[in-house]
This record gives C-alpha cells, structure tokens and sequence, in this order.
C-alpha cells in the first residue's frame, strides 16, 4: 500500500535513486547467468529422478531401473590377470615351457591335460615334464611379481 499523495511510479523512481545503476547492471548480469547456467543443465539426469509414481505413493526411480552386476568388477580383474599371463608366458617362457604349461592349465581354449598325456605327446618323462612346468610357473612368478589387480 503506497502512502497518500504518492504513486506507484514514484515510489519505483525514489528506490531507482537509491539504488546506483552499476549495481542493477550486476544484478541483472547475475540473473541472466544463473539462467544461463540452468539452461546448460537442462540435459541432465540425476539418478534420484522419479520416473512413476505408484498410486499407494511409492515412486520408482531412475537408480531403482539401472541395473548393476556386482560381479563386473571381479570380471575385469579377472580378464586383466589373464592378459598379463598370457603376455608373461610368450615373452618370459622358452618355447618349449610355453607349449609346456601352455597344454598343462588349457590355455589354448582345449582342456588342460595332465603331465603323462604332455609326456607321451612330447616324448619325453613326465618327472621332466614337471621339472619344465615347475622351472615356468618360477619365471611366471617373477614376471607378474609387483603385478596387483
């Protein structure tokens, strides 16, 4: 309510004098960033969005819908271990301990096979044949050493 003999337009015009223009600049120049701001916003999504709501009031959210395997993260440590050893066993192992251990722990995507199958297949004893594979899984070792998933 404006006092009598006072208008509405003189009112403004009296707090326009209190107030310096520099200031109503800055003041104007805020409100249009935060508009701005809220403009480049638009586009995202928090997980605690609601997507629906159920008629006995419970709502169902974006986080509630995505869905995450606990094991993802033990997949990935478990690939990551299984390229370091095959990189370990072709560049750390001579050919023959990697055809060796190779045949032993089915590597070659064919069922591991015992050390009496890798002797009669190779010719040799299977005491040599665990000799080999004892001598590879030494170097193996040292070659992942400091290696943690």
């Amino acid at each position: 309510m404006t006092p009598v003999g006072t208008t509405s337009t003189s009112r403004r015009l009296t707090m326009d004098r209190m107030i310096p223009a520099c200031q109503r600049v800055r003041v104007a120049n805020e409100i249009l960033m935060h508009f701005r701001a809220q403009r480049k916003l638009q586009s995202e999504v928090s997980l605690t969005d609601t997507l629906e709501a159920a008629g006995d009031g419970g709502t169902l959210s974006l986080m509630d819908v995505i869905a995450v395997d606990d094991n993802m993260l033990e997949d990935l440590d478990t690939k990551d271990a299984c390229i370091k050893v095959r990189r370990c066993v072709q560049t750390c192992l001579t050919p023959r301990e990697r055809m060796i251990v190779t045949m032993r722990y089915g590597l070659d995507d064919k069922p591991p096979r015992t050390q009496r199958e890798i002797a009669s297949q190779c010719g040799i004893s299977r005491s040599y044949v665990s000799r080999i594979e004892k001598k590879a899984l030494e170097k193996l070792q040292a070659g992942m050493e400091g290696w943690t998933p």
